[in-house]
């Protein structure tokens, strides 16, 4: 198959050619014929999979053929929400690379920026809106944004805005559309809580399914089992001996991302962390340098990295493994994009062989253990850093009330304005 099947505009099909994209990914090939149908869609695809182009490129092509070249404001026509400012930044990238030729115009707002810049984009006017649910609530409750005219909604990552505690921000988003329009739901996961969501404003959807939490052939994956005491100097060991001049390392906390930045600043590594308590300008700078290759590692946490997109990245490490199995397989999705190879490299200390079972169990596949010389953990290293594991455990299980005669529910989980 090739996007010239799709009946797309030459427009697009002139800015995919741009991009040397031949032929459509298992998602587009089954995601942008239904939505050029007009369906609406509910979709298992996870990030790595040419997501952004399935619905991206339907969506351009229908806008396009009812544009009204006589509007001198255009109104909004197609809002796509995501969870975090980088996911956000890359599908407005998307959107201006295969519209590029189109009389479309478009607008991406979130938050951690100066808002003014954004509410003058709007009040001249834009076509296609991509937002993430705090910046777009506080800039519709200024009046800023008119969703009224809506015609194609996206709710992208939909399994991560539930995660993050969206779905009240969801809802009050949805109140402001209008009834006629068609809606797109992209999800890693199809959970419980997901399938509830999609029953709410999706229309007899259409349904796309690909490869949902499997890891793509394209990347090699092993561990290294390691003790937790000499866990950085291997990771500085691998860098220097597998000559990775280009490297996106994941943390499980931010401190623990700030913290390993400054270790291989001091190894003489150029390295850079995101996360949330960054500002956006840093982000954006850190992100940047290491898509230029000024900066050599880029360390980052799960909900910072969400949506990036790096052409060609050799090479993923898991510092730490993720406390959520299907964490792993959006981690390693980095790597190994659009028929690229790619490493997937995990660093196991005694205390997360758990999480590796789970990983393993998710992923349908045991990932290839190789002991590094000199960096062989002992029997004791093992013992220790399990005995510390199990303090931990007892330690939040106190913290959540557990002896101290407080109720052990789960506290509710606070929205995340982003």
């Amino acid at each position: 198959m090739t996007f010239q099947q799709f009946g797309l505009s030459n427009e697009l099909l002139r800015a995919v050619e741009d991009q040397a994209y031949t032929t459509p990914t298992p998602v587009q090939a089954q995601a942008i014929p239904v939505i050029l149908d007009g369906h609406d869609v509910l979709a298992g695809a996870q990030t790595g999979t040419g997501k952004t182009a399935g619905f991206t490129l339907p969506m351009l092509h229908l806008m396009q053929q009812t544009h009204d070249k006589r509007m001198r404001k255009p109104a909004i026509r197609a809002l796509v929400l995501t969870p975090t400012r980088e996911l956000a930044a890359q599908v407005a990238e998307s959107i201006a690379l295969y519209g590029r030729y189109l009389p479309l115009r478009s607008l991406v707002i979130f938050g951690g920026v100066g808002a003014n810049p954004q509410i003058q984009t709007l009040r001249r006017g834009v076509d296609i809106l991509v937002a993430t649910p705090g910046r777009l609530l506080d800039l519709a409750n200024q009046g800023e944004v008119n969703l009224s005219k809506v015609e194609f909604f996206v709710l992208d990552e939909a399994d991560r805005m539930l995660d993050m505690g969206f779905i009240h921000d969801i809802r009050k988003v949805l109140k402001m559309l209008p009834k006629s329009r068609q809606n797109l739901l992209f999800s890693a996961t199809f959970s419980n809580e997901i399938k509830k969501l999609a029953a709410n404003f999706l229309h007899q959807p259409k349904y796309v399914e690909v490869a949902r939490n499997e890891t793509s052939h394209q990347v090699t994956q092993v561990v290294h089992p390691v003790s937790k005491s000499k866990k950085r100097a291997l990771l500085s060991h691998l860098i220097k001996e597998g000559n990775w001049n280009q490297v996106l390392i994941f943390t499980k906390t931010k401190h623990g991302a700030n913290r390993l930045t400054t270790q291989l600043e001091q190894d003489g590594f150029t390295a850079a962390a995101i996360h949330g308590n960054k500002s956006q300008t840093a982000r954006t700078k850190a992100l940047a340098g290491f898509k230029a290759k000024q900066i050599q590692i880029l360390v980052a946490t799960d909900i910072a990295a969400r949506g990036l997109d790096i052409d060609q990245l050799p090479c993923v490490v898991n510092y730490e493994l993720p406390n959520v199995a299907e964490d792993y397989v959006h981690r390693i999705g980095r790597t190994g994009r659009a028929g690229n190879k790619g490493d997937a490299v995990s660093l196991l200390s005694a205390d997360d062989k758990k999480l590796l079972i789970g990983i393993e169990r998710l992923i349908k596949q045991s990932i290839h253990k190789v002991l590094v010389e000199g960096f062989v953990p002992s029997a004791e290293d093992d013992a220790a850093a399990e005995e510390e594991g199990r303090q931990a455990l007892a330690k939040q299980q106190q913290r959540r009330g557990g002896g101290r005669g407080k109720s052990s529910a789960p506290r509710k989980r606070q929205p995340r304005r982003r």
